[in-house]
């Protein structure tokens, strides 16, 4: 064989290589699997389409599900759910395992940058994947910006503070804006029309609505690769759609169901899920305490969002962050913009 022979030989390896590390990569990505591999384990594809038609589209799911609600599911018997039950039981992992491993899942998570420097710093990295980050304030704090600029980062490359993910966008109270996401796609140097086609959009009417919602966002997930799931606001609707007191316990059991679902998404398909939250003025608090108002939602929503985030204003077009509640960050300040562009770092 001659030199050149062999050089070419050696460069078709290296290739054949390199396309193997991205597979694998792109193997290591995918942290769920679809409901189709089921099959090999002896469970029809008409019942599995059923599943799918339920809302059930990856193994996980149904790992996660209770076998009540599995028995819910039409032409699905109790036979079949047990069945179900034990084949997931063998491919999902529910065991026990050690904090060491449990580190090494926690490092394997990525940050969504939030265009703002001293922002990313604050929360460490950006918007954690794989939990639910809750984001309130006043109006005009800039919680619909700080979504608007995560949907872009998010398609962005790892190394530049992105998941190389598209983003889902379910919008309450239409204040959803495609320009902006162009004006942001610009900033970063990203093609806008790519950075546009990698959001999916839906306008929720009422609550009913966007749980319904929420079932085509996981069939959309799961045929592929999301980063970011928004919803801008979570209790908007649930706010307008049950008034009263005598309502009062309806309205907390149905949001806490859709807080549940949203937990399922992130924790299923590892995306990082945002939610913002509005505000209501505290008649316990003084009226000329620092900030008299808490967010709605009491109790539910605080115990299902693992980060919280607390907006108000500040000089000009900055805007301060508070972080008002999390398992890792410590409660600190940090200042940020607003701009043509989204969120980006405070000016002076």
């Amino acid at each position: 064989m001659s030199e050149m022979q062999m050089e070419s030989a050696l460069d078709q390896q290296q290739h054949a290589d390199e396309v193997q590390g991205e597979d694998d990569e792109m193997e290591v990505n995918v942290a769920y699997q679809t409901l189709e591999s089921l099959q090999e384990h002896g469970i029809a594809v008409n019942d599995i389409q059923k599943l799918n038609d339920a809302g059930y589209h990856t193994v996980e799911s149904i790992a996660h599900a209770t076998a009540r609600k599995l028995s819910d599911v039409k032409g699905i018997s109790e036979a079949k759910v047990l069945k179900l039950k034990e084949i997931a039981k063998s491919l999902v992992p529910m065991d026990f395992k050690t904090a060491a491993d449990a580190l090494e899942d926690r490092n394997s998570l990525l940050s969504l940058t939030t265009g703002s420097v001293e922002l990313d710093k604050l929360l460490e990295g950006g918007i954690e994947t794989g939990s639910i980050t809750e984001v309130f304030g006043e109006f005009r704090t800039g919680k619909t910006q700080l979504c608007h600029t995560l949907c872009v980062t998010c398609q962005m490359a790892v190394t530049d503070g992105g998941a190389e993910g598209k983003a889902i966008y379910l919008d309450t109270e239409g204040s959803f804006r495609p320009e902006r996401l162009k004006s942001i796609a610009e900033r970063f140097g990203m093609d806008p029309a790519v950075a546009l086609e990698n959001v999916a959009y839906a306008r929720a009417h009422n609550s009913e609505h966007q749980m319904e919602l929420l079932k085509m966002a996981a069939a959309i997930m799961s045929q592929d690769r999301y980063a970011l799931m928004v919803v801008d606001s979570a209790t908007a609707l649930f706010r307008t759609d049950y008034t009263g007191r005598g309502e009062l316990s309806e309205r907390q059991m149905q949001m806490a169901q859709f807080l549940r679902q949203l937990t399922r998404l992130a924790e299923e398909f590892g995306v990082a899920v945002f939610i913002t939250n509005q505000v209501v003025a505290n008649p316990d608090g003084m009226s000329f305490a620092k900030d008299s108002t808490k967010p709605i939602g009491g109790n539910i929503i605080a115990h299902a969002s693992t980060t919280r985030l607390r907006l108000r204003k500040g000089r000009g077009e900055n805007r301060i962050c508070t972080v008002f509640d999390s398992p890792t960050l410590p409660e600190a300040d940090a200042q940020f913009a607003l701009g043509a562009a989204g969120v980006c770092d405070a000016t002076d």
